[in-house]
């Protein structure tokens, strides 16, 4: 199963409803099939406010690549982060042997 990546467009300030209906009609069109697609509204006052379109689509095979060479060194760091915090609240887990004679047990 192929993993999915979630991908944004971001709509800038545009001068007429129509040239606005027509952009959003376009991205609508290039996004793929069962994309579920988003549209939010960003942005405040200050900085002023943006159209914001998040879709899912299928990961890349550049970025399956990517993720696979790092997937062991970030699943590595997590189990070492686990492990500290387990440590340090001292959590002691039950033996294996003893959590499978509790299920066969029950």
């Amino acid at each position: 199963m192929s993993r999915r990546v979630k991908e944004y467009i971001q709509v800038g300030d545009l001068t007429s409803l129509d040239a606005l209906i027509e952009r959003l009609t376009e991205i609508r069109d290039s996004l793929p099939a069962a994309a579920d697609a988003e549209l939010k509204l960003r942005g405040d006052d200050v900085f002023g406010r943006h159209m914001c379109i998040s879709y899912m689509r299928p990961q890349t095979p550049e970025e399956a690549a990517c993720e696979a060479r790092y997937s062991d060194a970030i699943r590595l760091s997590h189990q070492r982060e686990l492990d500290r915090l387990q440590e340090e609240l001292g959590f002691c887990p039950l033996p294996r042997l003893v959590s499978d004679e509790l299920r066969n047990a029950a």
